[in-house]
């Protein structure tokens, strides 16, 4: 008896469900099986090591071959049975569709869009931030699988969030180096896997480095040159890229557009050689920003012809271009002897080198780890509940007056939803962002919990006119609550768009204040944005009782702001960045690159560890619908830093206890502070606390140290009524240390004020001398 699966119409529809359950499984990149003329060449044997792999496939490409390996849109190379590639893909909250790699579509029509950056990392939780990366990179494989995605991710961003008005701020995770690098680590990590040398996808930190201007009062990024000095590079714009590549171990890093101190980043040899390279050990392949080559010959005008500016980037250590000017003018720059094809063999080395940790010349995808994912591990529902619950996490609680939150379903029936953000889906993704699996907006999410009556107010964020003003005012006249959905969208901040000021744009203050002013119950603020806004106004007027910051939540935005409204879920996030007052930008050019103020100019200094003037909300900022406390059950009270003697010039042993000794000096391996702490919630509700540890270095360190900086942090959740011990590890040389003038890195000897919440701890930090100490 024949079977029923000998039958062409079950055996076709059998075929359609694994197609459409895997996704049409793509070609092997290279290294085909079924292709007898490369299978048994010795780059395509895994057995071998990598480095012998490498070696063998470059030595079999002709000089125009590696040329047009050099660019984001690298050619095939039919005859070794090598495929095109498409470098340039996205990934900075989610697949993303914004580089040319990526395509929705077919069986892929969208993918879980996660919290903007900023949100995300207001979040302080490290363990979610690795955990977004693993089920990114699960929908970047599957889509890779299924032919329309590459897998090489040039995310995440990590710059500095050094200036408010940046429009690329929301894509970082905010002003803190730690908070940046920690975020670039454990985002990385989750992205790339754990499983030793091989990558899941390979991650690229950028733009490295000092770069945070887009478009400010006539100065874009493509001329910019970033006056930074070295104590600034070392201590602050240099962390999250250095601990992304050491801690993170990322595969990549990008530099940037802008000039620093007058060389183009990706032209600089010290920056890129010298630091990601040799001294950061970066184990990877390094990537222009797009056209980052093109505009340093023709916007910058650093070289004389484009054969020298391919010849400075190759040379300064940049692998991969993406754009077309290394294919198109190296090869002349080959002939004219300023670049060697050693040196190309070198950057081709480093882009092959992370396509074969990758498993692209391995053969059959399927076959491979991470083979069988497809359409089914895209939008999964658990996927799809993390980004609710990260917008949940990001959110912060800004005002609680009263308390008037959470709202209750019981006595607020009915709740006006008024605002240009009331009923937004697209903008809730920010910028960077691909095409989500499903929107839930702030109306929709309010609605589950509340009969609604929606008024836009204005037409948009702009907010040109009043002239919606009036039904916004008989809205809330009539519900038992009104919530305002206010702030920025991509047309106030993004890329190529630097803010002109703090305040909300048009009349929207005005609306808020009227609005307050009419309602019968109580008015919530509602802010999405991803850079600080002055809401001073909002927060000294009794009439509205509350105000929360979204940031730009995802795509389940609206759900989480309604869990969050109505006490379904118990606001933890804390702000990443300072909220500062409009006046702060009076005496501030966006172009001033110092973060220490000088005082004699009234240049003010920026970020929370260099500014010391008033805010709306200072960094770390926010608010809960429980109380914790804070006690510190054990800390030491001294440690000692055992340090090599090095005799220079006349002893100086006689007393170094008012010195800052220098990190390379010191024996640091893993000298560490342990503190533990318990934190209690003495609230009735269940609630999640970030714990932030702040250390403020002994006085007397002149111009070197900030008044105060951030040097661990760790979120724990406690049930209402109970206690939980958290145990925190403070790496004294890498946490403790500052930067002196000349960019050199010292522990100050003396006592150290450790501050987490309202408890203060002091520590002693004594030199242990083995000979002399060179200062």
């Amino acid at each position: 008896m024949a079977s029923i699966f000998s039958s062409p119409f079950i055996i076709s529809v059998i075929l359609l469900f694994v197609v459409l359950l895997l996704g049409e499984a793509r070609d092997p990149f290279a290294c085909d099986p079924k292709d007898t003329a490369t299978k048994n060449l010795p780059f395509c044997k895994v057995s071998l090591p990598i480095r012998v792999r490498v070696k063998d496939l470059i030595g079999r490409l002709t000089l125009q071959e590696k040329v047009t390996l050099l660019v984001n849109n690298a050619a095939a190379v039919p005859r070794l049975g090598i495929k095109g590639y498409e470098w340039w893909s996205e990934a900075l909250h989610g697949v993303s569709n914004v580089g040319p790699g990526t395509k929705f579509g077919g069986p892929f029509p969208g993918a879980t869009s996660f919290p903007q950056v900023i949100t995300t990392a207001a979040s302080f939780n490290a363990s979610l931030w690795e955990e977004i990366g693993r089920v990114v990179s699960d929908e970047a494989r599957a889509m890779y699988n299924g032919g329309t995605a590459g897998l090489t991710y040039w995310s995440p961003n990590v710059n500095i969030f050094r200036d408010p008005r940046w429009g690329r701020g929301q894509e970082t995770p905010g002003e803190d180096p730690i908070l940046a690098g920690t975020y670039a680590a454990r985002y990385v990590r989750g992205l790339q896997g754990t499983d030793g040398n091989r990558l899941k996808v390979a991650a690229s930190c950028k733009h490295f480095t000092a770069y945070d201007l887009d478009n400010w009062n006539g100065m874009d990024r493509f001329h910019f040159n970033a006056k930074v000095s070295k104590q600034d590079i070392e201590d602050t714009f240099d962390v999250p890229f250095r601990m992304c590549v050491k801690e993170g171990k990322v595969a990549s890093v990008m530099c940037s557009y802008n000039q620093v101190n007058g060389v183009p980043t990706c032209a600089d040899p010290n920056l890129l050689k010298g630091t990601v390279r040799a001294q950061w050990g970066l184990n990877g392949y390094i990537v222009s920003d797009c056209d980052s080559v093109g505009v340093f010959y023709t916007n910058q005008h650093y070289t004389s012809t484009p054969e020298e500016a391919a010849a400075d980037a190759i040379k300064a250590g940049l692998d991969l271009d993406c754009g077309p000017f290394l294919a198109v003018h190296t090869v002349n720059a080959l002939k004219k002897g300023l670049v060697t094809e050693g040196e190309v063999n070198g950057a081709l080395t480093n882009t092959v080198t992370v396509q074969m940790r990758l498993g692209m010349f391995d053969g059959e995808a399927s076959a491979q780890p991470y083979g069988r994912l497809g359409p089914k591990d895209v939008c999964r529902a658990g996927h799809k509940e993390l980004a609710v619950e990260a917008a949940r996490q990001g959110i912060v609680l800004l005002k609680n007056r009263g308390p008037s939150l959470p709202l209750s379903r019981r006595r607020h029936g009915t709740v006006a939803v008024i605002g240009p953000n009331s009923n937004v889906t697209v903008t809730m993704i920010g910028n960077y962002a691909g095409i989500a699996c499903e929107y839930t907006s702030p109306l929709q999410g309010i609605a589950r919990y509340a009969k609604t009556i929606h008024e836009l107010g204005c037409a948009n964020v702009a907010c040109s006119n009043d002239k919606q003003f009036g039904s916004a005012l008989n809205a809330a006249r009539q519900a038992d609550a009104t919530v305002l959905v206010m702030g920025l969208d991509q047309s106030i901040e993004a890329e190529t768009v630097d803010r002109v000021g703090l305040l909300l744009p048009g009349h929207q203050q005005e609306l808020v204040s009227k609005v307050a002013a009419a309602s019968r119950g109580p008015t919530i603020l509602v802010l999405m944005s991803g850079g600080a806004v002055d809401v001073t106004f909002a927060k000294n007027d009794p009439k509205i009782a509350g105000i929360l910051w979204a940031g730009y939540p995802g795509q389940a935005g609206g759900a989480a702001i309604a869990d969050i409204l109505f006490g379904t879920a118990n606001p933890g996030g804390k702000l990443p960045m300072t909220w500062y007052p409009q006046e702060y930008l009076k005496t501030l050019p966006m172009t001033d690159m110092a973060m220490r103020p000088r005082r004699t100019k009234g240049y003010p200094g920026r970020t929370y560890r260099f500014y010391n003037g008033p805010v709306v909300y200072p960094f770390g900022y926010g608010l809960s619908y429980t109380h914790f406390l804070h006690t510190l059950a054990s800390a030491p009270k001294t440690i000692s830093i055992p340090v090599d003697g090095h005799r220079h010039g006349r002893n100086t042993t006689t007393d170094i206890s008012n010195k800052a000794i220098r990190v390379t000096h010191a024996r640091c391996g893993k000298l560490s502070v342990s503190l533990h702490i318990d934190v209690k919630n003495v609230g009735s509700k269940d609630g999640s606390h970030t714990l932030l540890v702040f250390s403020a270095p002994p006085s007397g360190n002149g111009h070197w140290a900030p008044h105060k900086q951030l040097v661990a942090f760790e979120k724990v959740h406690v049930a209402a009524k109970s206690q939980q011990r958290v145990k925190i590890n403070i790496h004294v040389c890498k946490l403790l240390s500052v930067v002196d003038r000349s960019g050199t890195r010292r522990i100050p000897m003396g006592v150290h004020n450790l501050h987490i919440g309202d408890v203060k701890h002091s520590l002693s930090v004594q030199a242990q001398t083995l000979g002399i100490i060179k200062s």
